[in-house]
């Protein structure tokens, strides 16, 4: 390895590090600020929890996985997207405010369709294991 390509090889590694760290403190951020997020880690822990109970097949575990990270991503993005606008136009304006109901509107999409979903995959299985105390 060339010296060169060794101060790029450690370059990567300390960009990529950093990276994380900022990712991280990206979700600190988060739960430190957002109300709304302790309310999501609520629901995910419990959707996990009822799945692990129920026992859900691996196609049923992709889809609440996926509907819990649509959550989570729609979250931080208008978080995102609300600090930016704060950022931009520090005093209200008409056009700031819809952008950020905008971007909660989007939250409430992903979390209605997390519980639809959450319901169809998680639902019938509930009935069964309710039917077979019974």
């Amino acid at each position: 390895m060339t010296r060169n390509t060794a101060k790029e090889a450690e370059q990567f590694v300390k960009s990529r590090k950093n990276s994380f760290i900022a990712a991280f403190q990206g979700l600190g951020f988060i739960f430190k600020t957002q109300k709304n997020a302790w309310i999501h880690l609520t629901a995910t822990i419990l959707a996990i929890a009822v799945s692990a109970f129920l026992q859900i097949t691996l196609t049923e575990w992709i889809a609440i996985l996926l509907v819990i990270g649509l959550v989570w991503m729609a979250e931080f993005l208008n978080t995102a997207f609300e600090v930016i606008v704060d950022l931009v136009s520090p005093e209200i304006h008409p056009l700031a405010k819809i952008g950020k109901d905008v971007g909660a509107a989007s939250v409430l999409i992903a979390a209605i369709l997390s519980v639809i979903i959450g319901l169809l995959v998680l639902g019938p299985a509930v009935i069964e294991k309710i039917n077979s105390f019974g």
